[in-house]
């Protein structure tokens, strides 16, 4: 059990170091490092005669390649392009280049999957795509194919961040309440307003507007408070 919750901690540590990333936007270089990691770390706990430290040591030394690595490819792009490689353009002007797809291997079943996992399901609506080094389809459509948007309609609103929650489970998340303007007085007075308490809250959220959204633990309809906040 200790050296299970020693190698977790570790593995927790070692994944903050390298970044935050989902598994599907690894770069080929941390996908490595993962999974030489999670096969080190398997061994102390499968084989007990192992030294704990047999297992630490490889992690950390991994890790610290990897971190090193980075930084190195952060400075000098013939590093990046050697260990991540490069966007590869398979679609340039809306023509699909057959000679790039075959190079990075792909089929045309995979392009074709890849294309609707960006909700486009006709090839001819594309403009431009380009295969990201993590292995991710980034699609442009063409002008004629995308979504207006509210400027080409002629509406122009203002720019906003969206809501933060800015307490849950009855307690106040004071560095969301400060972004957007709130403390605990006007968390409370807007509470109060409305016939609740803080620890009646399940959820409450607020924009920088002071618009407020309040969900509380005993269920029923949402609160809805408009500028109140301000």
């Amino acid at each position: 059990m200790i050296r299970a919750v020693i190698l977790y901690i570790l593995i927790i540590f070692a994944v903050r170091l390298m970044g935050k990333r989902q598994l599907g936007e690894l770069q080929p270089s941390e996908l490595v490092v993962t999974i030489l990691v999670s096969n080190i770390a398997t061994l102390p706990l499968e084989d007990t005669d192992i030294p704990l430290i047999v297992g630490i040591t490889p992690i950390l030394i991994l890790v610290s390649f990897e971190v090193v690595m980075s930084k190195l490819s952060m400075r000098f792009p013939c590093v990046r392009r050697l260990v991540s490689g490069s966007p590869k353009i398979v679609i340039r002007g809306g023509k699909l280049d057959p000679d790039v797809v075959k190079e990075l291997r792909f089929s045309v079943d995979d392009l074709m999957a890849a294309l609707r996992g960006k909700d486009v399901f006709d090839i001819s609506e594309v403009q431009f795509a380009i295969v990201e080094t993590t292995g991710g389809l980034s699609v442009m459509k063409k002008q004629t194919e995308d979504d207006p948007t509210r400027s080409d309609m002629g509406l122009f609103p203002e720019d906003s961040d969206p809501p933060q929650i800015v307490a849950a489970d009855g307690n106040i998340l004071r560095s969301a309440a400060n972004a957007v303007g709130l403390d605990e007085k006007k968390i409370e007075a807007v509470l109060k307003s409305c016939g609740a308490e803080l620890s009646q809250v399940f959820l409450m959220t607020a924009d920088e507007s002071g618009s407020c959204y309040i969900v509380l633990r005993s269920g029923g309809e949402p609160i809805t408070v408009k500028g109140a906040g301000k």
